[in-house]
């Protein structure tokens, strides 16, 4: 549970940021200086070593290459989850993975309902994402008086949401496969497992592998932040094996360390020994899937998420052409996707699991916390925004989609903030109505 408030109130905390470069992306690709906005994305920043030389724009470097490091944290959420979290046994998994994937499908449905058959209808994935930052902020802004149960049912939902979504990035949004790739991402992964079997706990080796599988992955055709994701579900959830276990390594060190410096030998040699066992077992304390996390978490929350909020959700309200029938279909179908179509999808796959007995509420779950649950999960900002990005390689049909998604995320924000607010009394599972 200490874990679960430290992941919600970072989270809850960046929402803000995010909020904040999401709104400075806008006011200046909508102001006279949105020519400077643009010129920043298209920038190019190049390594170069001898005669090689790799030159890739800003925004490339946002999308394809920083949040490959948000995908590594999630990566890291998901195994974590699988190992004693709220998706370690199929009963404990069964009813966020239904509400989930309610969230999805009717989204996906009332989107195709009205595009398909077009060349919008490529977006039907845009409208099934949920933001977790996002969320989880607007949640924190009701008080400590939520439910826990609420909490955990949002975060599992939205890690649930997160696998769904990779999924359908790897499946959906990749057209044509390099099997050259394959092998070198494969070449990546036997590096990982050769590490790992080395006993090599800390993070930095590891960047070598994890660049060879994105370099693999973006040679096959795959979306290569997906090499994140891979990183992360191969971390070990439990920490390297030592002689004695790394509290009483770390009291034995401490101690030792004490007396030498206590007696009239400190040379270097004297104390490097307790020193290593120290930074050992302090590493090994936690497991290396909760260090990612620890590590990488806040980078991600309050540096790498706002840096892609400014990067794509900038868009030009005169490049968003809403004069057009089709843009107009693709923004009316997001906006109705994610504010109606999330909620609905979320409640009505509760409500079948719970009728049928599948599974029952948490005790301090009651039905209007499903409902507020549902009303959240139709924030879908980033990853929405980044599905949009993959889908869509018209301009104008683009330009649409960020703004749909832009304003159905702060559409289902008021309205969750005023539903929790307006029925904060009814939420807990004792004073259902």
């Amino acid at each position: 549970m200490s874990a679960l408030e430290r992941f919600s109130h970072i989270e809850a905390v960046s929402g803000i940021a995010l909020l904040i470069a999401a709104i400075a992306a806008l006011v200046w690709a909508n102001s006279s200086f949105a020519e400077s906005y643009e010129h920043l994305l298209q920038t190019q920043i190049s390594i170069g070593f001898g005669d090689f030389n790799l030159s890739r724009s800003f925004h490339f470097l946002v999308n394809d290459g920083l949040m490959t490091i948000f995908f590594l944290v999630v990566g890291a959420e998901i195994r974590q989850e699988i190992h004693d979290g709220a998706l370690a046994n199929f009963k404990l998994a069964l009813l966020p993975l239904g509400a989930a994937l309610g969230g999805v499908l009717m989204p996906a449905l009332i989107y195709l309902a009205i595009n398909h058959g077009t060349e919008a209808g490529h977006g039907w994935a845009v409208p099934t994402a949920t933001d977790i930052a996002f969320a989880v902020g607007v949640l924190a802004l009701l008080g400590k008086s939520i439910p826990s149960g609420v909490r955990v049912l949002l975060l599992a939902l939205a890690i649930i949401d997160d696998i769904v979504a990779i999924l359908i990035i790897a499946v959906f949004y990749t057209t044509s496969l390099d099997y050259s790739g394959v092998v070198i991402a494969i070449v990546g992964m036997l590096m990982v497992l050769l590490f790992q079997r080395m006993g090599i706990g800390k993070m930095a080796p590891y960047a070598l592998p994890g660049a060879i599988i994105w370099f693999g992955l973006y040679k096959t055709g795959v979306h290569p932040t997906l090499a994140g994701v891979i990183l992360g579900l191969m971390s070990p959830v439990r920490s390297m094996p030592m002689k004695e276990r790394p509290l009483e390594a770390l009291q034995n060190g401490f101690h030792e360390l004490v007396e030498r410096f206590s007696g009239s030998a400190t040379e270097s040699r004297e104390v490097s020994k307790p020193l290593k066992v120290i930074r050992q077992a302090e590493r090994e304390m936690l497991t290396p899937v909760q260090r990612i996390q620890a590590a990488l978490h806040p980078w991600v929350a309050f540096v790498i998420m706002p840096m892609f909020a400014l990067a794509n959700a900038g868009v030009n309200f005169g490049g968003a052409d809403l004069q057009n029938t089709l843009s107009q279909h693709v923004f009316a179908a997001i906006v109705l996707a994610l504010v109606a179509g999330k909620p609905l999808g979320v409640v009505m796959a509760t409500v079948v699991l719970v009728k049928s007995g599948l599974c029952k509420l948490p005790g301090d779950v009651s039905w209007t916390g499903v409902v507020l649950v549902g009303l959240l999960a139709g924030i879908g900002f980033t990853m929405s925004i980044f599905i949009a990005s993959l889908a869509f390689n018209d301009e104008s049909l683009l330009a649409a989609a960020k703004l749909s998604v832009l304003c159905a995320s702060g559409a289902a924000a008021a309205l969750g903030l005023g539903w929790g607010i307006a029925r904060k009394s009814a939420l807990g599972r004792g004073k259902a109505q």
